[in-house]
């Protein structure tokens, strides 16, 4: 029996450069940056020590009916708008909900819900708390919204693997597909963790970038200069579905997903193995279940963070793949713009990703002052030109706790 390819028919997209995918596509085009001061009382209360982030550029509350946001922590909230503009773009396709399903991720979850909820029981006492606290704050919460806001009862799945989450759901979908489990899977994973507990423990770990001046420019992946990153908030999703399902109801296609990998390091909670080979090991999975080479890879979506150590250590992992190649391969490093949605960052860089291919033009990476000679990927400040004819490219995500997730795209 022959193994379904997989498509994607359908994006969506809330992030600090815009409220829907084609929104933020332009923004990233353009050079743009999503990170901004934060102009909320608790950053001189607590006296943080990084005072700006990547928040979205649209609120979800803006977007949403309001009795909908007041169920929904923000995660939440923006799973549903991002899965609701890419049901939209796959033109609402007509299902049996028995065959549709969801593989939606988060890194943190419902952290906003959980903290408030802490702050009322303190303040106010246990009466005063929220019946429906748990059903908010919980990490499975966007996917078991989305299910039932969709009507998907083939499964709800929920991933919760640091800043590989998003990339390793699509991964799960892909499978999940393959193996006959839906004929659709809403994808992707979301975040809205710009609280001050994780602004002051990123900076405790001198994780983020203090330009606390000038925020713009504050995440340099690749540059010889960058502090750290930027946290970021927002969420992608992905409708994707078998070939036969797409054809067969006329559906776009976008691109097809014709590889994944998702390795573990088992090295350290925090720290990449300095030698990348859980990181090169999945993207070799993804390529050998791709049925290709690195000889076929013409673009490459990277990690990228902006951190001293990491840039270093993935460019390291890729050599390792791609031998002297990977000086060669066109590279975007978007977090340069968007900062670091964590959970939520690969299913909105996979959407890049597909974009790229599809228009055949790298996104620039924006920032880059004095490239680092221990990072010379081929990156760009402006839009780099793919060149026609068919294009595979790879999308990045590495997270605490050593998962490393890469999936694969190819023109349709």
């Amino acid at each position: 029996m022959t193994t379904p390819r997989i498509v994607v028919t359908g994006i969506g997209a809330s992030s600090p450069l815009g409220g829907t995918a084609p929104e933020s596509w332009s923004g990233l085009l353009a050079g743009e940056s999503g990170a901004r001061s934060l102009e909320h009382e608790w950053v001189a209360k607590y006296e943080l020590p990084v005072t700006f982030a990547a928040e979205a550029k649209v609120r979800p509350e803006e977007v949403l009916a309001r009795p909908m946001a007041k169920r929904l922590d923000p995660a939440s909230q923006f799973a549903m708008v991002a899965a609701m503009e890419a049901w939209e773009d796959a033109g609402a396709p007509d299902v049996e909900p028995e065959r549709l399903g969801v593989d939606f991720a988060t890194g943190i979850g419902g952290v906003w819900t959980l903290l408030d909820a802490w702050d009322t029981l303190r303040e106010k006492g246990p009466r005063r708390v929220m019946p429906m606290t748990v059903p908010m704050l919980m990490p499975n919460a966007a996917a078991g919204n989305l299910s039932l806001h969709f009507g998907a009862r083939a499964f709800a799945r929920t991933v919760a693997s640091a800043c590989a989450s998003s990339t390793e759901s699509i991964v799960n979908a892909v499978e999940h597909l393959q193996d006959g489990l839906a004929d659709i899977v809403i994808a992707g994973g979301t975040e809205s963790a710009i609280h001050p507990i994780t602004v002051a423990s990123f900076a405790s770990m001198q994780a983020l970038s203090r330009r606390n001046d000038d925020p713009a420019t504050a995440s340099r992946p690749c540059s010889v200069d960058r502090d750290g990153f930027v946290m970021g908030e927002g969420a992608g999703a992905l409708i994707l579905e078998t070939e036969e399902h797409a054809k067969a109801r006329g559906a776009k296609i976008y691109a097809y997903v014709v590889g994944g990998g998702v390795t573990a390091d088992s090295y350290h909670i925090t720290a990449n193995d300095p030698e990348g080979q859980g990181a090169a090991r999945a993207v070799r999975l993804a390529l050998d279940m791709a049925g290709a080479s690195p000889e076929d890879v013409t673009h490459i979506n990277a990690h990228a963070t902006s951190t001293p150590v990491g840039d270093p250590n993935e460019y390291q992992a890729l050599r390792a793949v791609f031998g002297a190649r990977i000086d060669e391969i066109p590279v975007s490093a978007t977090k340069a713009s968007t900062g670091h949605l964590l959970g939520g960052t690969g299913a909105l860089e996979a959407i890049f990703t597909i974009l790229a291919i599809g228009q055949r033009q790298a996104p620039p990476t924006i920032n880059l002052t004095t490239q680092d000679p221990e990072v010379p990927f081929r990156i760009s400040g402006s839009p780099q030109d793919l060149g026609a004819g068919d294009q595979l490219a790879i999308s990045n995500s590495f997270g605490f706790g050593g998962h490393n997730a890469v999936v694969a795209f190819a023109t349709a």
